[in-house]
């Protein structure tokens, strides 16, 4: 049987404009034209363009203009979501054909007070595999973003479908350097009112949380200064500024060489230290040997 050729016109369904798809999908997903427009590098009336193509492809409208921002109809979310997943699983599929540099993503902290420390023992040991690294903490995009493997605590959303291994459960508790320690008198927990009680950005409900694990609530600390990252707020405790509530991995160096002292040991905190590994990557020998090396070292 000879197969007959479409006619011209054919059925508008059995045509995929994939450059209008994308930017409609991006529209959609975003909520807005224009950052569409700038994670594809194009005008917003390019993205609008293609939108206006679909819906008078499709006879159906797919978006609500509004003042600021966009919104999808019913009939555009059924479609933006099965698109968002159909370029999820078109990157995955191009990324297993032509995998990336292996690139492991941590946090600033993770990468300069344990990371970065320990490096040159895994490149002495594995010199043919190359790392390239990730600065970030919150959410993973690893297609878009080339992520091989992310380090991460259990406050963080993992992306669907990746491959989560423990690390280790987190233990945090107050550190400061010993001269401040003598100076300030700090004997007790309640002396620490005396103490100015450092805290970071990324976690200001971290003292809330140690003195309900340590059942001493009614001590009523109150943070005095704030430091953007954990890194920042160590070197501020061993600067003698005060008192920091810090995970116990990132300033082993420092209690180590006396710089810091944990007056009141460490607790295990409600969080655990994750590793996350890409699925489409998983089997990657560069990827297995790096993932071996940190749940060893992390132990």
């Amino acid at each position: 049987m000879t197969a007959q050729p479409l006619a011209a016109g054919g059925d508008a369904r059995q045509r995929l404009p994939l450059t209008s798809l994308r930017a409609f999908e991006a529209a959609a997903r975003l909520g807005s034209m224009t950052a569409a427009a700038d994670e594809l590098f194009v005008t917003h009336g390019a993205i609008s363009r293609h939108v206006h193509l679909l819906e008078d492809q499709f006879g159906v409208p797919l978006l609500v203009r509004l003042p600021r921002s966009v919104a999808p109809t019913p009939e555009g979310a059924a479609l933006a979501g099965q698109l968002t997943e159909a370029f999820r699983l078109m990157r995955e599929a191009v990324a297993r054909l032509a995998p990336g540099p292996l690139t492991l993503s941590c946090s600033a902290t993770i990468m300069m007070k344990w990371l970065i420390p320990r490096l040159s023992e895994f490149k002495r040991a594995n010199p043919s595999v190359e790392i390239r690294l990730n600065m970030s903490h919150g959410e993973v995009d690893f297609i878009q973003d080339q992520i091989s493997l992310a380090i991460r605590t259990s406050m963080n959303r993992p992306p669907q479908d990746v491959v989560i291994e423990p690390l280790q459960h987190e233990q945090i508790g107050p550190v400061c350097h010993p001269e401040y320690l003598a100076r300030i008198g700090i004997s007790s927990i309640a002396s620490l009112a005396r103490a100015r009680i450092l805290e970071t950005a990324t976690r200001t409900y971290a003292w809330k949380e140690w003195v309900a694990l340590m059942n001493c609530e009614d001590i009523g600390l109150t943070p005095h200064e704030r430091y953007e990252h954990f890194y920042l707020v160590i070197e501020a405790a061993v600067s003698q500024l005060g008192v920091a509530l810090v995970p116990r991995y990132l300033v082993e160096k420092e209690l180590e060489s006396g710089q810091l002292v944990a007056p009141f040991g460490f607790i295990q905190s409600p969080y655990t230290l994750n590793l996350w590994i890409a699925p489409h990557e998983r089997l990657r020998d560069d990827v297995r040997q790096l993932a071996r090396w940190i749940r060893e070292r992390m132990e």
